[in-house]
């Protein structure tokens, strides 16, 4: 399978996943397929082909940002970070759906949150904090119980 391929692949599931989550949010199996299963997957295929472009010297470039730059000149090394990235948004978009449900946030409420996090990551998230926090009053999320 082409880098190009696995790119069209893992949008569509990252797409189908989301479309997933914002229409059947409660159903209890929708943690588990999102986790357990798509970003699990993702997460695979992120390994795979991270191990496939970086070297151990080119983390050193991590350092600054035209390292960075240079690392992702090659196309596998940005299929990786957009994988990357697909499976991080979706473990953020669990967290909202998650967080939502303990706090009772009416569903339709966190939908265009899940757009935002979808499209833009930290707007969807900043979205949805700000929003539990004018229905809640509060602003931190403790999970201790």
């Amino acid at each position: 399978m082409t880098p190009d391929q696995v790119f069209q692949y893992a949008n569509n599931l990252a797409l189908l996943t989301w479309l997933f989550m914002i229409i059947m949010p409660r159903w209890q199996w929708t943690s588990r397929i999102v986790v357990g299963v798509i970003v699990t997957i993702l997460s695979l295929t992120y390994a795979y082909f991270i191990s496939q472009s970086l070297k151990l010297e080119d983390f050193s470039s991590f350092g600054s940002l035209i390292g960075v730059t240079e690392l992702f000149s090659n196309p596998v090394a940005v299929l990786a970070g957009w994988i990357h990235y697909l499976a991080f948004d979706l473990m953020v978009g669990w967290f909202i759906l998650m967080d939502s449900k303990r706090e009772n946030i009416n569903r339709f409420l966190i939908i265009p949150c899940l757009f935002f996090t979808f499209m833009m990551g930290p707007v969807g998230l900043l979205l949805y904090l700000l929003l539990r926090w004018g229905i809640t009053k509060r602003y931190f999320v403790d999970f201790v119980e």
